[in-house]
């Protein structure tokens, strides 16, 4: 009896810019992302959204061990580190976790895509470089894809974000979809 291949899981471990906050999940980037991929590539991807809003690498490298067995990914999109930055954590221990992730990731046969994020410029520029470096780093160290600021094409005009101008509306969702979308579709 022939048995129709199962499709490739891509998960994407995020904070709250991946787990839709504050709106219907699936308005959310990564939901759109899913729909998108099962109609240009039906039967092929599907996508599981391991996001949850407030998470740190810290918590993102504590969770991605089970996550890895339970789903066993071909690809595994890291978009964490946010909420580090915002705490004002140390940069090295974001950096180590996220190493962690991306060595655990590779090792269980994923393929790992790194997505970064910019913090406002209130932190200062010094942080925020060396922050931003964290990304590139190790997106070159461990030969990961690195989408480089999430939220790139959505950043430079306020309405698209909700009152605590950190957290994109819902009617920009699509948008962050299509950016994500141009970067990940031909790594596929």
């Amino acid at each position: 009896m022939f048995c129709a291949a199962q499709p490739s899981t891509i998960l994407v471990l995020g904070d709250s810019l991946s787990a839709a906050h504050n709106i219907p999940i699936d308005q959310g980037w990564v939901h759109l992302l899913d729909r998108k991929l099962s109609e240009s590539h039906p039967g092929q991807w599907r996508i599981v959204n391991a996001s949850i809003s407030g998470e740190t690498t810290a918590g993102g490298l504590t969770r991605l061990p089970a996550a890895l067995l339970t789903h066993r990914p071909t690809w595994v999109l890291i978009e964490l580190g946010a909420n580090d930055g915002l705490r004002g954590l140390q940069i090295s221990s974001m950096r180590g976790n996220l190493q962690r992730m991306i060595e655990l990731a590779q090792a269980a046969g994923a393929k790992v895509g790194l997505i970064g994020i910019e913090l406002p410029g209130n932190y200062g520029e010094a942080y925020r470089s060396r922050f931003r470096a964290v990304y590139a780093d190790l997106a070159a160290q461990r030969k990961a894809p690195l989408l480089p600021f999430l939220l790139a094409n959505i950043a430079g005009d306020l309405r698209n974000f909700q009152e605590d101008q950190v957290h994109p509306t819902a009617a920009v969702q699509g948008q962050i979809r299509d950016h994500v979308a141009q970067w990940l579709v031909p790594l596929l």
